[in-house]
């Protein structure tokens, strides 16, 4: 039995599914933790006694150890998975691979793959409740949580704001968590870039498509700046870093242009000098840092969650 009557949910697998309820008790229940997450010495003992493992299959720093360090400063013991050296390496499958480290008794699995589904994958296979933490292209929504978050504590409301959406739409797990997290609050979503790197039918999402970040500047009151994913890309899809950044790249001269108070995001890592200059990722705009902060809050407080509904 859950301790959390508004959270029935074992696993985290998207944003997509969630009601605007959900959601909303998710970026609660994480302004709970917030005074842990600022004092390196707080430790608490919700999940004293559980066990979390990182099945990490793609490369990550900032989840994973964000993640790793949520855990345990709920009290639970943590595991590390390293594909490397595993069997998996030897020809195991997932499956079977996340089906021997449940038998270690393992309470939750987070989860990064590079194929979307893998987590909805996993979650149909193990007794486990199930993360996930981005798969491929699809979602990463403790990233969509954490920009929600930051955007309602640095504005006060996340209903009625226009937030866009710059750079890489098309490979970005962070676009479709933010987009789907936004709308189901009262957001108006606008993606921009270029036509190669958002797609049109995101519009079906119910989202606005833009290719001219100048025009829709002035509109907006949260820029989130994705980063341009050159390892998803099968070949060029602009003419260079130099074009792109001059039609796209957030400066202060092109912040200047935007309504007054206009909160920069990024959810990293940052490709200075690429998708913004250092003097706004390090400015008065940006809430860079406050997104690593609120992450932080927000993986204890969906571990928490997810191993209390499923009353292991």
């Amino acid at each position: 039995m859950s301790n959390h009557p508004a959270w029935k949910h074992r696993h985290l697998l998207g944003l997509e599914p969630l009601t605007a309820q959900e959601i909303t008790w998710l970026l609660d229940h994480s302004e709970s933790f917030l005074s842990t997450c600022r004092d390196p010495g707080a430790k608490r003992t919700d999940l004293a006694g559980k066990s979390v493992v990182n099945l990490f299959f793609e490369n990550s720093t900032r989840t994973r150890v964000s993640f790793g360090l949520a855990a345990r400063r709920l009290g639970a013991e943590t595991i590390d998975f390293a594909t490397g050296g595993s069997s998996v390496s030897k020809g195991e499958t997932f499956v079977d691979t996340a089906r021997n480290i449940e038998a270690l008794g393992i309470h939750l699995v987070v989860v990064r793959h590079a194929s979307p589904g893998t987590p909805h994958l996993l979650a149909k296979h193990i007794q486990a409740g199930v993360v996930n933490a981005g798969d491929g292209p699809h979602e990463h929504p403790t990233q969509g949580l954490l920009d929600l978050l930051t955007i309602r504590r640095r504005l006060g409301r996340i209903d009625g704001l226009t937030v866009a959406l710059v750079g890489d739409i098309r490979h970005s797990r962070v676009a479709r968590s933010n987009i789907h997290g936004l709308l189901k609050l009262g957001a108006r979503v606008i993606v921009c870039g270029p036509p190669t790197l958002v797609p049109h039918e995101l519009v079906a999402m119910g989202v606005e498509v833009c290719h001219d970040l100048d025009r829709v500047l002035p509109e907006c009151h949260v820029l989130n700046v994705l980063r341009i994913q050159f390892e998803r890309q099968k070949g060029p899809n602009f003419p260079g870093v130099r074009e792109y950044f001059h039609r796209y790249g957030v400066t202060a001269e092109r912040l200047a242009r935007a309504r007054p108070g206009v909160l920069v995001l990024a959810p990293g890592p940052i490709n200075r000098g690429v998708e913004l200059t250092p003097e706004v990722a390090d400015g008065p705009s940006s809430a860079v840092l406050e997104q690593v902060t609120h992450g932080l809050a927000v993986r204890m407080a969906v571990l928490d969650a997810c191993i209390k509904a499923a009353g292991k």
